[in-house]
Formats: structure tokens, C-alpha cells, sequence
């Protein structure tokens, strides 16, 4: 710029500062302050604010807190930050709106704590919109049935217990099962245009660092976020973590997203509010949980929706995370959510101690939603395989007996052992329509039996890449989960075939130990 060009812009700054200062009017600010009566284990008990309302955002000594239960003469909070920075007698502000954290395209690809600061090293999410972190649930006239398929990339999930866009399913087992793993691998298995939220409750700071690398080494977070509370932080920020996070996929829901959020895991938050009852000194009844445990998981889960065309057809599905003791099924927090959700995948302690991975109990495990949530193609070669599989495993129970066997049901014991070594897959391994359909093809053919159970998944992966390499058509009819005409079929059994020719044995071989049964 030349010396006069300068000149008239700093005379213009200079007239909108004189400006400014004339407009300048002063007024009183009046606020009446609240001052803390008690404090302690991340909670406090705060007297004198006129009027406090349920979910209002306060600070104390520069730390957030949430009022969280009224009394006639004091209101009892819960704080969000260090809670040894507060102490009786400090004052108390009122933020003057409840509590509320940023949304909206800009936590993609950001780790965040459950109020929205960044935990990632990236500098500060940009300006943008804010959303309260309780909202009113999606209206029942505004929602749609469950019917779009949600890719678990899991062979066993997708063909037995399938998952749908705006679903609610359990994920329910013992301590190292796999639940977080398998969780993990769903995450990584969807396509770019599903948002991927993970939310980490309560766990340790190195599982959580552990889990985001996995996330973005995968590339989940190039179309996802990550909200973490691990076990170190205030009881407060671990209880807020599910709900915020639910917040934040709400507004992308809106925008006619689809999202897929896991929560890892709610026996913990429920282990965090039995704690925040207590301290608060709330009513407790079955082994010492709140009266309201049920309904802080319920108006979470019922935020998983399907929206209609009319509201943008965008989706939430929820992932949820229950660890049990023994196996029991039958305690308090897994009945309640298993009460809430639309199913359960049940992982199996004995199954993953004998290398079953994912190690999911498919007699327990089951989707209420059902065929309705699986492309037509898969829904009908599938169809059966469940109730097969299930015979298949109460027959191998009776023949640990040492009965001797009919030759039928030698040839079902035969096929079920080829089947559940299909079903293995490994940790980070992913499936796709195309793959699911072809080992779905193949698992119905007779010759699968003269394959030695060992070489069946080797096998399968030949035959599936050697149908890809040679009849591209009729592989990218399975890649849209669609079955090819009869004559594209033929031929793709008979190509797999051609691959398994080296690994099929004599059905006569006088050595075969099966035969020979």
C-alpha cells in the first residue's frame, strides 16, 4: 500500500474507535453470587443463588460445575474440573445458561474431553455452534423403521445377528473378550460416509491413547471423532462423557448423517453414577444403584434413531458395552440394558480362551431387528445358517459323550466344524458384501465337506480372490450384495471349485479318520 492509502485506512480505524468510544454507555451489572458450603469428592453444596435450575452451568474458582439436585435451601452440584480447587466458601457465578458443548462438522477427526476442549495437540476446535448436552428425544412420528444394513465387516455378525442403521445393540460379555476389539473393527469397517464416534468411559489413560492410535491409524478418524474421560479425570466429566458425545452426533444426525457411536463401556458409567447418587445423597435400591439408573441409560439409548425423509433420513446407531462377571446375564445392569437395546452380541469367555475370534455366542446372541436389516441376497442365503449352526453345536455337545454316531449326523457334525472355522476371523480383518456372499455361496456346497477342517479358511480366501481376479462382472454383483444371473453363479462356483481342487481330499481315502467313523 502507498503512504496515502495507509494514511486513509488508519484515519477510518481511528473513526470507528471515536465512534465506538461515543456509543459507549455505562450500566450496572447485577448478579447475585452463591457461595459453597461444602465440597468433597467431586461434589458440592452450594447456598444463596436465586432461582438455580435443574442442568445450569456454574463456575467456582474458575472450575465448571452442573447443578445437578435442588433443595429448599441449597442446590447440590456436580463438578467438572479439579475438584481440590474448590473449597468451602468460595463464591459461586452463574453462567447464565445450562450446560452446553461445541457440535457440528468441526470435532471430525479431533479427540475432545466430554466438555469439548481438545485432548489431541491440534490447538482449538474453530468458532461454530453450540448444542446443549440434554436434549428433548426425536419425536416417535419423525422416526422410521430399521431397514438399512449397517456393515458390521464380521462374517458371523452380518450373516447371523444383523445390524441396522439406527440401531440399538448390546455388545455384552466378560473381562478380555474381545468386546472393545470387535467394536474397534466395526468402527473401521465403515465407509467414509458414516461418522464413527468413540466414547471412552472411565478407562485408563494408556488403553485410551492405545485405542486412538488403532482409530487413526485405521483411518476412522479422518470421518470421526473421539470423546475420552479416562479413569483419572473427575466423576463428574466420566458420567458427562456418553451423553456429550450423543450431543455431538445428535447435530450431524440432523444434518442427515448417518453416525455410529460405541460406548466403551456403560457398566462403568453406571459404576459412576451409583457413586455420584451416594455422594449426593439420592435414594439407592438394588445393589445400591439410584432409583434413576434405568432412566439415565434409557433416555441415552432412545437417542438412537432412523429419521424419515421428511427430518433428513440421517441415522445414529449405538453400540453398547457391558462387561459381566462369570458370565451372568441375569444382573442388575445387563438385564436393564439388555431391556433397552433392540438385541445383544454375546462374547464368550470359553470361545475366546480356545482362540474362537470373535469369540460371539451365537445361541445367545441375537438382533430383534432380523433379516428386515440385511440386503435381500444375504438375507436368503442366510437364513437358515443360525438354526444349522445352532443344531450343529448341541449335536458336537452330545458327541463329546462318545456315542456312536448315525452317518447323518456325522455329515452335520462334518459341515458345522467347516462352518465355525469360516466364522474365525482375524482382529482387524473386515468383509465385504462381495466376501460375504461368495463364502455364503460356498458354504452350500457338498464339496465343502472334503475340505480338511484346517485348510477351509484358506481355501476360502483362494477361491474368493481367484472369482475376483477372473470374473470381475460377477464380483461386482456381490460388491453390491447382489446375487449374479444363474449363469454368472455357475461359473463363479465352478471357478471357486477350480481353486479348491488342491486342498479337497478322497472322499474314498481309507485314511480319512472321518470316513473311517
Amino acid at each position: 500500500m502507498s503512504e496515502e492509502e495507509l494514511e486513509r485506512a488508519g484515519g477510518a480505524t481511528l473513526d470507528w474507535l471515536q465512534g465506538g468510544l461515543e456509543r459507549l454507555a455505562p450500566a450496572p451489572v447485577v448478579n447475585r453470587l452463591g457461595r459453597v458450603t461444602r465440597a468433597g469428592d467431586g461434589v458440592a453444596a452450594v447456598q444463596g443463588l436465586h432461582r438455580p435450575l435443574a442442568g445450569e452451568l456454574l463456575e467456582i474458582a474458575e472450575v465448571p460445575a452442573r447443578v445437578e439436585s435442588l433443595f429448599p435451601d441449597e442446590a447440590r452440584v456436580v463438578l467438572l474440573g479439579d475438584p481440590l480447587r474448590v473449597r468451602s466458601g468460595q463464591r459461586v457465578r452463574r453462567a447464565g445458561r445450562v450446560l452446553d458443548i461445541p457440535t457440528g462438522e468441526r470435532v471430525l477427526g479431533r479427540v475432545v474431553d466430554p466438555l469439548g476442549r481438545p485432548l489431541d495437540a491440534r490447538g482449538a476446535l474453530p468458532a461454530g455452534g453450540r448444542s446443549p448436552v440434554e436434549r428433548d428425544p426425536v419425536r416417535l412420528a419423525q422416526r422410521e423403521p430399521v431397514s438399512r444394513p449397517l456393515r458390521t465387516g464380521c462374517f458371523v455378525l452380518d450373516t447371523m445377528i444383523p445390524i441396522g442403521m439406527g440401531q440399538r445393540q448390546l455388545v455384552i460379555g466378560d473381562r478380555s473378550t474381545g468386546k472393545t476389539e470387535l467394536c474397534l473393527d466395526i468402527l473401521m469397517a465403515q465407509p467414509a460416509e458414516v461418522v464413527c464416534v468413540y466414547v471412552g468411559i472411565g478407562r485408563r489413560g494408556a488403553e485410551l491413547a492405545n485405542t486412538v492410535d488403532v482409530l487413526r491409524q485405521g483411518g476412522v478418524l479422518e470421518h470421526g471423532f473421539v470423546v475420552a474421560a479416562d479413569a483419572d479425570d473427575p466423576l463428574g466429566l466420566i458420567h458427562l462423557a456418553p451423553y456429550a458425545a450423543t450431543s455431538m452426533a445428535e447435530d450431524l444426525l440432523h444434518a442427515g448423517r448417518d453416525v455410529l457411536i460405541v460406548y466403551d463401556d456403560l457398566s462403568a458409567h453406571a459404576q459412576v453414577h451409583r457413586a455420584l447418587a451416594l455422594l449426593l445423597g439420592r435414594p439407592v435400591g438394588r445393589e445400591a444403584f439410584p432409583v434413576d439408573v434405568f432412566f439415565a441409560h434409557a433416555s441415552l439409548l432412545e437417542r438412537a434413531t432412523q429419521l424419515g425423509e421428511a427430518s433428513g433420513s440421517g441415522s445414529l446407531s449405538a453400540l453398547a458395552i457391558v462387561e459381566t462377571q462369570a458370565g451372568d446375564l441375569s444382573s442388575y445392569i445387563p438385564t436393564n440394558i439388555v431391556s433397552i437395546t433392540d438385541g445383544q452380541i454375546r462374547l464368550d469367555a470359553h470361545l475366546a480362551a480356545a482362540g474362537m475370534t470373535p469369540a460371539v455366542d451365537v445361541g445367545l446372541s441375537v438382533s430383534r431387528v432380523g433379516g428386515k436389516a440385511q440386503p435381500p441376497a444375504v438375507r436368503g442365503l442366510a437364513g437358515r445358517l443360525k438354526n444349522d449352526y445352532a443344531q450343529f453345536l448341541e449335536l458336537e455337545t452330545f458327541a463329546r459323550l462318545g456315542s456312536r454316531l448315525e452317518a447323518s449326523a456325522r455329515e452335520t457334525l462334518a459341515h458345522g466344524q467347516r462352518v465355525r472355522e469360516t466364522l474365525r476371523q482375524e482382529r482387524g480383518g473386515s468383509c465385504s458384501w462381495a466376501d460375504t456372499l461368495g463364502r455364503l455361496i460356498l458354504l452350500g456346497r457338498p464339496e465343502l465337506r472334503r475340505l480338511p477342517q484346517e485348510r477351509v479358511r484358506p481355501a476360502m480366501s483362494q477361491a474368493l480372490a481367484r472369482v475376483e481376479a477372473e470374473l470381475p462382472a460377477a464380483w461386482r454383483a456381490l460388491e453390491r450384495a447382489e446375487l449374479p444371473d444363474a449363469h454368472e453363479l455357475e461359473g463363479l462356483v465352478a471357478c471357486a471349485l477350480r481353486a479348491w481342487g488342491p486342498h479337497l481330499r478322497d472322499p474314498h481315502d481309507p485314511h480319512d479318520p472321518e470316513e473311517r467313523e
